[in-house]
């Protein structure tokens, strides 16, 4: 019969993006030069809730970079999938990957 682990020590289940996804959408929206041109001002009001939870799972501190985040990933969402596989073999050869 396998051990229990106390709930302390227990790895805790990740949440939110990962900073490689939150690079990748960032990454995305250049590559399709969504981030080109002309700023924009975008306002809202939202829910204190909602965004420090946002803020929370991502790691942000700035509204300006969630609100951007957000709009990232709502621009990519059907890309995301299909651009992760196509990187596939994109290491350089020069990255020493023995640990």
């Amino acid at each position: 019969m396998p051990a229990i682990v106390p709930k302390a020590k227990r790895r805790e289940i990740p949440r939110g993006m990962s900073r490689r996804k939150i690079r990748d959408m960032h990454t995305m929206a250049a590559e399709q030069s969504l981030l080109q041109g002309e700023t924009e001002v975008v306002r809202g009001r939202m829910p204190k809730t909602l965004v420090s939870a946002a803020k929370k799972n991502t790691g942000i501190k700035s509204q300006t970079e969630l609100v951007r985040l957000g709009l990232e990933t709502l621009a990519n969402q059907d890309n995301y999938g299909a651009w992760l596989i196509s990187q596939s073999g994109t290491i350089s050869p020069d990255i020493d990957l023995e640990y």
